[in-house]
């Protein structure tokens, strides 16, 4: 017969972890918490440390939450599941997230960029705050009512409410990229612009109709599409084959209008680059698995998806955030070339 099984250990705690390493419970939850820079010596953070390791102890999180009033734990809301963009800012916050005890709980809205709605029936007794990216503050009324902190990425600086922002500098790419066909000789612009009604497409606009306005004779069309592979395929098809001269480049908002662009110059007869240029915004996977490989502006996502996290750390800290706008850079690849010479 087998004897009766044995209790298990007692699980080590910050006790034993103060007493192994001579300091105090309050030395310890200092190291732990990552706040003893000026409280305490490096020396003793390390002894704390590698008493922690040799015990084997892990903080008791929940206890912990219950304490400090916190659940360590945010909202990362975003337009769609379906974009690489948002894909990626999800695996940047995640990453610092888990660094600090965090966890990220993923939220698309259920109307795209229209309201988000509170997704739990008491958002503060779930979340320590909200991080959301690419959509409008108004949109984040029923969250932001819960007085939990707001991180904005990717918005409009004017709108109210946020504790904190992390913009690209989305301009700058437009302007990249329009400059970058200007000097290949291009004049006439089509733009195939998302039918969607946020601040991020708005900049993009602008900066192209800016860039365009400062060379004489240009000029730039401007077609809206659903951001989706098809309706940018059946709006640039329409659009190239309309009466009158033929745009020699399409500027596409995002790559997968530039993926229908690209489709609908096929269709047309027409080859990229040879007889019209398209460049596209974002650099997802897409943009190097079509032929030619598409010129676009590379966003980076996942550095957004860490700042923002960062930014609500430092907002529940009571510290400011790292301010300035992230930069963004053309990456030029085989979808765009001179414009074909005139017909005579």
């Amino acid at each position: 017969m087998t004897s009766a099984s044995q209790p298990a250990p007692a699980r080590p705690t910050s006790r034993d972890v103060a007493r192994a390493a001579g300091v105090s419970q309050a030395t310890v939850s200092l190291v732990l918490g990552d706040k003893w820079r000026g409280r305490v010596s490096a020396a003793t953070a390390e002894r704390v440390r590698a008493a922690t390791e040799d015990l084997g102890y892990r903080p008791n999180l929940a206890a912990r939450s219950l304490r400090l009033g916190r659940t360590r734990t945010a909202l990362l809301v975003v337009p769609a599941l379906t974009n690489e963009f948002f894909a990626r800012v999800y695996t940047g916050a995640a990453a610092v997230a888990a660094e600090h005890g965090f966890g990220v709980v993923l939220y698309p809205s259920p109307d795209g960029t229209g309201p988000a709605r509170d997704p739990f029936a008491s958002a503060r007794a779930a979340l320590d705050g909200v991080i959301a990216s690419s959509m409008a503050a108004d949109a984040l009324d029923a969250l932001r009512g819960t007085g939990l902190p707001l991180v904005m990425l990717d918005s409009d600086p004017a709108d109210p409410g946020a504790a904190a922002r992390v913009n690209l500098d989305i301009a700058d790419g437009m302007r990249q990229v329009t400059e970058h066909l200007l000097g290949l000789g291009h004049r006439r612009f089509l733009h195939l612009a998302s039918a969607i009604d946020s601040w991020t497409f708005a900049v993009r606009a602008r900066a192209l109709r800016d860039a365009v306005r400062a060379v004489p004779g240009t000029e730039v069309r401007t077609v809206p599409a659903a951001l989706d592979v098809r309706a940018g395929r059946e709006a640039a098809e329409h659009a190239l084959a309309a009466p009158g001269p033929r745009p020699t480049a399409v500027v596409c908002d995002d790559d997968i209008l530039a993926a229908g662009a690209c489709k609908a110059a096929r269709r047309l007869g027409l080859r990229v680059p040879d007889d019209v240029s398209v460049t596209g915004f974002d650099d997802l996977a897409l943009a190097t698995a079509v032929e030619p490989e598409l010129t676009t502006v590379q966003l980076p996502a996942e550095q957004v998806g860490e700042r923002g996290m960062n930014a609500l750390l430092a907002v529940l800290d009571g510290r400011p955030a790292e301010p300035g706008s992230l930069p963004v850079h053309l990456v030029v690849r085989g979808s765009s070339a001179p414009p074909p010479p005139p017909r005579s």
